[in-house]
């Protein structure tokens, strides 16, 4: 199995993933889903995957989310889920699965649990201080 991400090019974090997974010497299977969009099949095996629901995956900032009504907290999973189909941009950023698991990886650095290899190199975020990249730890 080779590294996938859910990639949205115009966010930051899924950009600085992207680089940590290329820093890597990875070379993952793109999937933006903006352009694709999701199934419902799709959504729940990777929220399983990752151990989130609809709720925690649920994009609150930058979406339609409070214009729709998705932040009450008496709107049910599945109503979230059924507004991520119908609005892709909904589903929080980026989402990467690898042999190692499935993250919703923000911050960035999450990333480095999901690879083999991570890269040695600080990574450094726009309008953020570098963060030290290190290899798996143990503990």
């Amino acid at each position: 199995m080779s590294i996938v991400i859910h990639h949205n090019p115009d966010c930051g974090t899924s950009r600085n993933v992207l680089a940590i997974i290329e820093a890597s010497g990875e070379v993952p299977v793109i999937i933006e889903y903006l352009r694709t969009g999701w199934t419902r099949p799709q959504l729940l095996a990777l929220f399983a995957a990752a151990d989130l629901t609809p709720r925690t995956a649920l994009r609150t900032t930058k979406s339609p989310a409070e214009d729709l009504g998705l932040l009450d907290p008496s709107v049910s999973d599945e109503a979230i889920l059924t507004a991520m189909i119908d609005h892709p941009i909904l589903v929080n950023r980026p989402i990467v699965c690898s042999p190692k698991g499935v993250r919703l990886c923000r911050p960035s650095e999450t990333v480095l649990e999901l690879l083999d290899n991570p890269p040695l190199d600080p990574l450094v975020k726009k309008n953020a201080p570098p963060a030290a990249a290190a290899r798996n730890n143990p503990d």
